[in-house]
């Protein structure tokens, strides 16, 4: 099974490592892990902030497919085609039913913001088709920014934005519960809005403005608070995740109450997801042991009569023995009357499967033992040889418009039916992949390597379809943690990250295919770092450092990872960087001491260079500029950009940007002798994306405030082959690339 950790000291971004070989589904079930907060950065006292260059650039997100946890999925009840989909750290998108495919509505959403790239709950408007509500907010820890809610009256083109006084969740534990956020039956003017810890909220005039509403429920600062609100006629129902009366309702929009004759005792659960039958007055409610999707074991699924006050145990199957899980997902048909469906969660044996029923729960047939899976447009989804139905399942979504288009979410894509037999992804334009390393080759082969979070490294033989080779496999990872080229022997590259079957390997071919290291270090199962390649692929240095911050010594193997020996003068938990000419040079930043350490025996020792340079933040890197030796730039997030000349023994600032938190190299633009620069980094008083051709000397902006996506400190590099092109690696948007205009 999948284990997920938490305060991830590297920044925001999500990791999975994989502890037992028989889960072969924790590859593709991307947790979500709460993470430490990036500084906001703000332009240092004296800088002058005035607008820099800017070139309008054409920027697309290379295809993969999904590969983010789906949290929902919502069909509007009146157009037809017209639908929405949430992840966990990815925003929200649109379906766009003539294109066939998903536009991202959350884009725009820049650095200071990347908390609000989580969804937590999406609402529409029965009445005002227009009309698009979304809440936002990843985190409610104490480092985390406020929620806000954004609303739209053009379908998500153009927001309106209010900024709550309360934190939302929506990559925490509950993330794939339902709907927080609902229009009020009563009056469209009116919209609920249910918190982890704050209780309910209310607006009265569209989202513009929030208070607290009466709610029975005792607030639990530790528990899940509300977990879904839905319609039913002329009623709302709210589930409740912190024990006691789980299940409320009020039917004037002013006065809650208790449910009676809801499971209680040894059956009371936390409710899932509900869903209201109107046809037969029944509210379907999915329950679990926990808000998952982590660690259910134990669920059930009822049946309220909503008239009657009657309830009804319609459970499908029992969780029992080894074949542990929990309900998740519900959806009822609004054409056919008695027809629901739902899935089952977190059940890692025989997977997740939907069961439907067309009599109200009185009898159900499983879909997945009929299903044929089809994902030859994505197909990593072909983990192992063989797709698998899903993993993870809590969003579901029944189009009322036609009764056999089912989808359902997963922890790495979306899949679809429309004759209940063949399923296939319905995820075009929707990326959610958390980027942790790109590079593009200098000349032939792959157009990019990418190294993700979760789902390993890709090899991307074209960035308009999913990579042809899916996962990188020999051994499979679930995160990256290292990915490197020999720059004078391009079709050499190594990787390391999480796995349970070697946590390293290396490619002869640039990445088509790969052999699992013969050996590696003891600590390279519980902390794979970053690791590195000489120029001409002699010699493999290794860094470790644990998902909780220990580092480790470093290990150099020069017999392709047959065997390992430890650098004692390796700076513990230090990025290795490999010179591109020299193959005997290697440089390692110290980010405790705030030194550079260079070695010039192929990384058999290292020695103090360059000191008195910026400390304390394990995100401080150098990169070296390509086709010259000893030249390297070190970024150094707020601290801003230096760079050396003579191999790392000193440093000069560029005075030309105050921020610089990811940097990388492209092709020289026509009549340059230097390669284009790019970095995410800070000239003005924002974080963006630059161009420069000039060495440092001034910069250009090649992003927009259309196009932001949030936190993009990890990985950026331009193409060596085509000059203006950039590959941005986002957490949580995938990878975007963009070219000029």
């Amino acid at each position: 099974m999948s284990h997920t950790v938490s305060d991830d000291a590297h920044g925001p971004r999500r990791r999975t490592v994989l502890t037992t070989a028989s889960a072969a589904a924790a590859a593709l079930a991307l947790t979500g892990t709460p993470a430490l907060a990036a500084p906001r950065p703000k332009a240092p006292a004296g800088t002058a902030a005035g607008a820099a260059a800017a070139q309008a650039y054409t920027w697309r997100t290379a295809a993969i497919g999904g590969t983010g946890f789906i949290t929902g999925v919502l069909f509007h009840p009146a157009v037809r085609g017209l639908a929405y989909a949430r992840t966990d750290i990815g925003g929200a998108y649109r379906w766009d039913d003539g294109l066939q495919r998903w536009t991202p509505l959350t884009d725009h959403l820049g650095w200071d913001d990347y908390n609000l790239l989580g969804v937590e709950a999406i609402a529409v408007d029965p009445g005002q088709p227009d009309r698009l509500y979304l809440a936002l907010g990843a985190y409610t820890q104490s480092w985390a920014g406020n929620g806000a809610v954004l609303r739209s009256t053009d379908r998500g083109a153009t927001w309106s934005r209010t900024d709550l006084t309360v934190k939302l969740g929506a990559n925490e534990d509950g993330r794939g519960a339902g709907e927080r956020l609902l229009v009020s039956p009563f009056s469209s003017d009116v919209l609920f809005l249910g918190t982890r810890h704050n209780g309910l909220l209310r607006s009265a005039d569209r989202g513009a403005t929030w208070s607290a509403a009466s709610f029975p429920a005792s607030v639990n600062s530790s528990g899940q608070g509300i977990t879904f609100l839905v319609a039913a006629g002329r009623a709302v129902y709210a589930g409740w995740g912190d024990g006691g009366s789980a299940l409320y309702r009020t039917t004037d929009g002013v006065n809650w109450s208790a449910v009676p004759g809801q499971p209680s005792g040894a059956a009371a659960q936390v409710p899932i997801r509900a869903a209201y039958d109107a046809g037969t007055l029944s509210l379907y409610v999915t329950y679990a042991n926990t808000s998952g999707p982590n660690n259910q074991s134990d669920g059930s699924v009822r049946r309220f009569n909503t008239a009657t006050g009657v309830w009804t145990d319609i459970t499908p199957v029992r969780p029992s023995g080894g074949d542990s899980f929990a309900y998740g997902g519900v959806a009822v048909d609004p054409r056919v009357s008695g027809t629901v469906v739902v899935s089952t969660n977190n059940r890692w044996g025989p997977v997740d499967t939907l069961y439907r029923s067309t009599n109200g729960g009185a009898s159900w047939t499983s879909l997945k033992d009929t299903a044929t899976l089809d994902v030859r447009e994505t197909p990593y989804l072909n983990w192992g040889g063989t797709a698998k139905f899903g993993w993870w399942i809590q969003a579901v979504a029944l189009d009322p418009f036609d009764s056999r288009h089912i989808v359902f979410g997963t922890g790495a894509t979306l899949y679809g039916t429309r004759d209940l037999v063949r399923w296939a992804p319905e995820i075009r334009g929707l990326e959610e992949s958390a980027v942790r390393q790109l590079i593009a080759p200098p000349a032939g082969g792959a157009q990019l390597l990418s190294g993700l979070g979760d789902i390993g490294v890709m090899y991307h033989d074209s960035l308009t379809v999913s990579p042809s080779r899916g996962m990188a496999t020999n051994p499979v990872f679930g995160s990256a943690t290292g990915l490197a080229i020999a720059a004078l022997r391009p079709t050499y590259v190594v990787r390391s990250g999480w796995g349970d079957q070697g946590n390293g390997a290396y490619s002869t071919n640039g990445g088509q295919t790969w052999a699992p290291f013969a050996a590696q270090p003891s600590i390279a199962n519980s902390a794979p770092g970053p690791i590195a390649v000489s120029a001409d692929g002699s010699t493999l240095l290794w860094s470790f450092i644990h998902w909780d911050g220990t580092k480790h010594p470093g290990f150099r193997s020069t017999n392709n990872g047959a065997s390992w020996s430890e650098v004692t003068t390796f700076p513990r938990g230090g990025t290795p960087v490999a010179d591109p000419l020299d193959a005997r040079r290697f440089y390692v930043y110290d980010t405790d001491g705030g030194a550079v350490y260079r070695s010039t025996d192929a990384g058999a020792t290292f020695v103090r260079g360059a000191g008195s340079l910026p400390a304390g933040d394990s995100q401080f890197r150098i990169a070296a500029a390509p086709e010259r030796t000893g030249d390297l730039w070190l970024s150094a997030k707020w601290n801003g950009l230096y760079r050396s000349t003579d191999g790392g023994t000193s440093f000069t600032k560029v005075t030309s940007c105050w921020g610089s938190y990811a940097l990388g190299f492209g092709r020289a633009a026509a009549g340059a002798s230097y390669p284009a620069i790019y970095q995410t980094g800070a000239t003005e008083n924002f974080i963006g994306v630059y161009r420069s051709v000039d060495t440092g000397g001034s910069w250009t902006r090649i992003n927009d405030d259309a196009h932001q996506w949030g936190w993009t400190g990890e990985t950026i590099t331009g193409d060596p082959r085509v000059y203006g092109r950039v590959y941005l690696g986002t957490n949580g948007r995938g990878i975007q690339y963009g070219d000029p205009a």
